[in-house]
């Protein structure tokens, strides 16, 4: 059976070309602490809704010490965390939905493929299927480890509201 081919080539965008750092993804996704899961965004193209970022997977990671004991390998639903943060920044930045903000609204035809261990650079590629203004956004997305698929699937965002938003931004902490 031949490779199934990624949303996006890998020769489209560099690892090494931060678009966004940690401090800029937080001005977008108000994960913290334990919960952020995403490192840099690499590329960001919205004429084709497909935005890609990592996750420099730690030694110190919470899972750890729990997932795994002696064989520590990273949680899927991890990995569709990270996939949800990048499409929420994506999403966000860009204003698609009509809000700064997604929303988890449920994943459909996930597959984990491989394990991620500490000190991988998990890539996750996401790319937008359907746009709801208003309503929903539907993303397909793939997460890589050295360019082997080791997760993919679709994920369903909805908007979050901006008053509620304004409110929780106000107690956010900075790190």
């Amino acid at each position: 059976m031949a490779a199934k081919e990624p949303l996006l080539a890998f020769a489209e965008y560099d690892l090494n070309r931060v678009l966004a750092d940690l401090t800029e993804i937080r001005r977008w996704i108000p994960q913290r602490f334990e919960m952020e899961q995403l490192t840099a965004i690499v590329f960001d193209d919205v004429a084709r809704l497909i935005c890609v970022g990592y996750h420099d997977l730690t030694a110190d990671a919470f899972w750890i010490r729990g997932h795994m004991p002696g064989l520590p390998l990273m949680p899927g639903v991890l990995m569709c965390e990270a996939a949800a943060q990048l499409c929420s920044y994506f999403c966000g930045k860009h204003y698609l939905l009509g809000t700064r903000m997604l929303g988890f609204g449920g994943l459909d035809e996930v597959r984990f493929r491989d394990p991620v261990y500490p000190g991988d650079r998990l890539v996750i590629v996401t790319k937008l299927e359907k746009l709801r203004r208003g309503a929903m956004v539907i993303s397909r997305f793939e997460c890589f480890v050295n360019q082997n698929m080791v997760c993919e699937g679709v994920i369903r965002g909805v908007p979050l509201p901006e008053d509620r938003l304004a409110e929780a931004a106000k107690n956010r902490p900075t790190a």
